[in-house]
């Protein structure tokens, strides 16, 4: 390629790159008793991006990690596309069949393992030669990996990108039905998505941000990338125990922290919740927010940035952009308005919601559509699946299966999932609505609402119900409280109370309340 003065291809290893110059012995990871400085950091990727060249890494070559959020999965964010490679994070609550297809598919090479998940690796028989490399994640000398670190340089290599459009990391969608799909980032997408979530979350330097999410997650929302562009502190943590977060929350002063609803609902309910003296941003995805959570979280210091995307959209794609003149409403419309999806965000294009014919759909904040999106922050298309890509790219636009509403001020409100859409007497009942309702009973912690076959009505609507510790409340009187509230053939027939099935990322199973209902049917429809 030849050299422009006035272009280099972006990349977020230069992310790295300033702020190890900038802030050489700023901390930029702590993990439990262990801290490195940005000076270490970059020095521990180099380490590791030399050995896996001096391995024979091919460019492009994929390289997996299954790990917790520990530092050597924040180091392979940069060590694996600085050596030349593709990133593959793999999902550590997957079965092992599951990491099995993920890497045959992905034609994986090299794996790093964690020593918790090294049982789910050990016994595979995979057509490819793998070549595994343990993780003890104690950070002493004989630590496998550590010892990896050590055969390295801790000088920089030479850059093998030669275009920003290069597939940086493959992300495997969880594969709720059939197996699941390898979704390619590029190394500008994810430069652009990080710098849009440092912009939309106000990170700065002087921020202490909170692994909560996981990093195998769409690469932790593109923040595994966007805390570093700014010099900030990733603070690593093995497992989300609320306990942990609230005494992290205090002595490392923490700033930001992202995650699904669920997450900050276990937190919000938490015995040692309580007001923080420091304002912490949380960024909320994964599933619509309810008003309520809004409004109990804005109640203990937190401040909730409403976010939405997919893994095809780099993570979070639109954010509901605050308004202050929302300050002057009623704190229940401000919760309202606030769990919308709003709009794109500043590198992204204008998000769609359109008709079958993918047509615009008013802007009356009633008529339901399709959620489309296309532009800089969305994928390049599936690893090796020409047909995948080709169906959810169709017409030039990522075709997101989420229903959706246009308001009067452009912003969008997720409805449902396509499938999730409830038809009864020919009438949609969102269960969003259904379950944003139930959530504001005292007693309820969470729940979820699917459809169950009626013979009458087609389909009507069942709750799953988590109740609150110590707290009670009947079958009736959970639909007695729908009734005053909603109109009764959106409310539910019938409750079912107990812990609902969820992703490792906090999302609610709906697919696995389906087939509960749905057992013994041929069709899912009625």
């Amino acid at each position: 390629m030849e050299q422009k003065v006035y272009r280099t291809e972006l990349t977020p290893l230069s992310f790295l790159e300033r702020s190890a110059l900038i802030f050489p012995e700023k901390t930029a990871i702590i993990h439990e008793e262990r801290s490195y400085s940005y000076r270490e950091f970059a020095e521990r990727v180099n380490r590791l991006a030399s050995r896996l060249r001096g391995l024979g890494l091919q460019k492009h070559e994929r390289v997996a990690f299954l790990c917790p959020n520990i530092p050597a999965l924040l180091e392979a964010h940069y060590a694996v596309p600085a050596a030349g490679g593709i990133l593959v994070a793999i999902n550590n609550r997957l079965s092992s069949n599951e990491i099995g297809f993920i890497l045959q598919h992905s034609g994986s090479h090299y794996l790093f393992v964690d020593d918790e998940f090294f049982p789910l690796v050990e016994s595979l028989q995979l057509e490819q030669p793998l070549q595994i490399i343990r993780i003890a994640d104690s950070g002493s000398p004989d630590d496998p990996y550590e010892q990896f670190l050590a055969e390295g340089s801790p000088e920089p290599l030479e850059s093998w990108l030669e275009d920003e459009e290069e597939t940086i990391s493959i992300n495997y969608t969880s594969g709720t039905t059939g197996n699941p799909k390898g979704v390619m980032y590029t190394y500008r997408g994810a430069y652009l998505n990080a710098l849009s979530e440092v912009i939309e979350s106000g990170l700065t330097s002087q921020s202490i941000y909170l692994w909560t999410l996981p990093m195998f997650h769409c690469n932790g929302w593109c923040f595994t990338w966007a805390v570093t562009a700014v010099g900030a502190t990733h603070v690593c943590l093995r497992k989300v125990d609320p306990a942990r977060v609230w005494d992290l929350f205090e002595s490392e002063k923490v700033t930001h922290y992202n995650g699904a609803p669920t997450v900050h609902i276990f937190l919000a309910h938490h015995p040692k919740a309580h007001r923080l003296e420091q304002q912490i941003t949380v960024t909320i995805a994964g599933a619509p927010p309810s008003p309520t959570l809004l409004a109990q979280l804005r109640k203990l210091n937190m401040r909730p940035i409403h976010v939405y995307g997919l893994t095809e959209t780099y993570g979070p794609y639109t954010v509901c952009e605050w308004h202050e003149e929302w300050g002057e409403l009623p704190e229940e419309e401000q919760a309202r308005l606030l769990a919308r999806q709003g709009q794109g965000y500043v590198t992204a294009e204008r998000a769609r919601v359109v008709n079958p014919n993918m047509e615009d759909v008013p802007w009356d904040g009633q008529t339901m559509g399709e959620v489309l999106m296309r532009g800089n922050n969305v994928a390049k298309g599936y690893f090796d699946n020409p047909e995948a890509t080709e169906r959810s790219f169709a017409g030039g636009w990522f075709h997101s299966g989420d229903i959706g509403v246009w308001h009067p001020d452009s912003y969008i409100e997720l409805r449902d999932r396509a499938k999730d859409v409830i038809i009864s007497g020919g009438e949609n009942i969102s269960t969003i609505e259904v379950e944003q309702t139930i959530v504001k009973h005292p007693a309820v912690l969470e729940c979820a609402v699917v459809a169950i076959p009626d013979e009458v009505w087609g389909e009507r609507p069942k709750a799953f119900v988590t109740l609150k510790p110590d707290q009670a409340a009947t079958e009736q009187e959970i639909i007695d409280f729908c009734k005053q509230r909603l109109a009764h053939f959106k409310c539910p027939v019938a409750v079912e109370f107990g812990p609902l099935p969820k992703t490792s990322t906090g999302k609610v199973q709906k697919y696995v309340l389906r087939d509960k209902v749905w057992a013994g049917r041929e069709k899912r429809i009625n």
